[in-house]
């Protein structure tokens, strides 16, 4: 029996443990830095199997390993999977409904966790064909900055053994589950908050010319701002620029001394990035000035932008038509949204691939909508697939 087969037979028989895990973790979602309690229950799992790990690598993270029993060929290989959810109030009336009221896994982390528990379990059975090691990193905080990734990162969280290169999976909802798509080269933006305050003597609206308007000009610094887009990036690389806070405190009549804008940037090249975030705060000051107003303007480092190696997505990519079949596998298109994934990505080589979690019916929802719900038939593929990679990329 080859290693697919016995894959294929190590999926049947841990899928509804698998299923039981995403399960509950859906049932109890935790947000970002407060996943004391999955923590834990991926810790308890862990010891029950007897897989080693570590646990509070960046606050909530643990990183589990396997180490084959054939003669170790110095060769290592990570998988990531995160554990926090989002502050949002589930409407799926189904039986493990999130019990945290505004609290739900509404963009798959639970069954990125469930996956991961499911590929450690198999690959620690299958040790004996492996030759190195598996490294399953457990991240906390992904969904907001600075991102657990980074955190974990800096808290040496390969000390030990670094990896050759690193894999993670996404839930993708334009895909039917059982199929996965992939894409090379930045696959996803940075982010980068920006927040501003312009700074007045408000007063009365009907005596403009008694008082600076600090209304009039966040409303210039934002046209301003836009202009950048058109006028200062380069063209062949993807940016934009949103603000979705607008806040001018008062009555109708009122100017304030003061409004808050708060916006976000992406961009899918890193030297632009910085360039941008040079470039804006200047923008901002002087057309706060022209209307007699200071500003104070803060932009704290953010994620990067995600890379998929281009040599080792092929890689990851010929495994997964191996397994899964070439009629399985697609591509997916690059997108302006942003993952902390990217901290790993510029670090190690890494391969960023999503996985179906969509139904024949098309009812799965939208990621981070209150009524987002996987196909449970996706974790079939999903831990399987990682424990093929982790048995398969290294010579034996």
């Amino acid at each position: 029996m080859n290693i697919a087969e016995t894959i294929h037979r190590q999926t049947e028989d841990v899928y509804t443990e698998i299923v039981r895990h995403y399960q509950y973790l859906h049932r109890h979602p935790e947000l970002s830095y407060h996943e004391e309690n999955t923590s834990r229950y991926v810790a308890d799992f862990l010891e029950a199997e007897g897989i080693s790990f570590r646990r509070n690598i960046g606050g909530n993270g643990l990183l589990a390993w396997v180490q084959g029993t054939k003669p170790d060929n110095g060769h290592t290989v990570a998988f990531v999977a995160d554990m926090d959810a989002l502050p949002v109030q589930e409407k799926n009336e189904i039986p493990y409904k999130s019990v945290h009221k505004g609290v739900m896994h509404a963009c798959g982390h639970d069954s990125h966790t469930a996956s991961l528990m499911g590929a450690a379990k198999m690959v620690h059975t299958l040790r004996d064909e492996l030759a190195g090691r598996a490294l399953f990193v457990f991240q906390p905080g992904e969904e907001q900055s600075p991102g657990g990734a980074d955190l974990m990162l800096k808290d040496h969280l390969f000390a030990d053994r670094e990896p050759d290169f690193i894999v993670k999976q996404h839930a993708y909802v334009d895909l039917p589950a059982g199929k996965v798509a992939f894409q090379t080269g930045t696959v996803m933006a940075s982010a980068d908050e920006v927040h501003i305050k312009i700074i007045g003597h408000g007063g009365h609206g009907a005596l403009p010319h008694e008082l600076n308007d600090t209304v009039l000009a966040a409303s210039n610094v934002i046209v301003a701002l836009q202009q950048i887009v058109s006028r200062r990036r380069n063209p062949f690389s993807p940016m934009t620029l949103s603000f979705g806070k607008f806040i001018a405190p008062g009555a109708t009549n009122v100017i304030p001394d003061e409004v808050v804008l708060a916006g976000s940037l992406r961009c899918m090249d890193e030297s632009e990035r910085f360039k941008m975030c040079k470039i804006i705060p200047d923008i901002i000051e002087s057309t706060a000035a022209a209307y007699g107003c200071s500003c104070q303007v803060a932009i704290p480092q953010g994620y990067p932008c995600t890379v998929s190696h281009e040599d080792i997505t092929a890689q990851v990519r010929a495994q997964a038509v191996n397994y899964l079949g070439a009629e399985n596998v697609a591509e997916y298109p690059r997108r302006m949204t942003a993952e902390d994934f990217g901290f790993f990505t510029q670090k190690y080589p890494c391969c960023f691939y999503r996985f179906g979690v969509n139904n024949a019916q098309q009812t799965c929802g939208k990621l981070h909508s209150s009524t987002f719900l996987i196909n449970e038939d996706a974790l079939k593929t999903t831990s399987a697939l990682f424990a093929f990679i982790a048995l398969t990329s290294f010579p034996k």
